[in-house]
């Protein structure tokens, strides 16, 4: 069932696009970095193209305030020593960025629902999620492109990489629900808040 992505993306006066202006520039960079990190989760577990973000923000009628966000993001290009990606975001663009992983999660649920039950069983059984197929490729794609696109990833351990990993792979399933995209703006926002403390 689509979520209702291309009526919030019509709102200009929509809740997260207000809280998106009035956000301090620290706040605005730890938005990005947690829609990066959110992305590079759905990109490692559903394989997503630069086409399928395309096609998303055609979908959503996004494509005037997306960007070149699907070619800095599939070139590896998504750092903050790259130029073009220096510059503070848009607010507008944020939100967009925002909706269109949505809709890509909720393209995906199934695979992302399949992902979560199989790393519950694991976890229940005390077994390695690396011995499910599903799981094993989906954190070693994760802590890959994490190193590769991820500015300064400062020789985080293993260990913490992979809880980010599993972690994002659950909010991932909520965000593809019918209410994700509310459930998506209030863990982005609080994370905000939460690193600018």
């Amino acid at each position: 069932m689509p979520i209702n992505s291309k009526t919030e993306s019509d709102d200009s006066q929509s809740p997260e696009l207000v809280n998106l202006k009035a956000a301090e520039d620290g706040e605005l960079e730890n938005i990005k970095c947690h829609l990066d990190l959110v992305l590079l989760a759905l990109e490692a577990i559903a394989n997503i193209s630069s086409e399928e973000i395309i096609q998303a923000a055609q979908d959503l009628r996004l494509e005037s305030v997306s960007g070149d966000f699907s070619t800095l993001w599939q070139s590896g290009s998504n750092s903050k020593d790259d130029s073009r990606v220096q510059k503070k975001l848009e607010a507008e663009e944020i939100r967009s960025r925002g909706l269109i992983i949505c809709h890509l999660a909720n393209q995906h649920q199934e695979l992302l629902r399949r992902g979560v039950n199989l790393l519950e069983q694991v976890t229940e059984q005390n077994e390695s999620p690396h011995q499910i197929t599903l799981l094993g490729d989906y954190l070693d794609k994760f802590i890959n492109y994490y190193q590769a696109r991820i500015a300064n990833p400062q020789n985080i351990p293993l260990e913490s990489l992979s809880h980010l990993a599993w972690k994002l792979l659950t909010a991932l399933l909520f965000y593809s629900g019918q209410n994700g995209s509310r459930l998506f703006w209030s863990a982005i926002f609080d994370a905000a808040q939460n690193n600018s403390d």
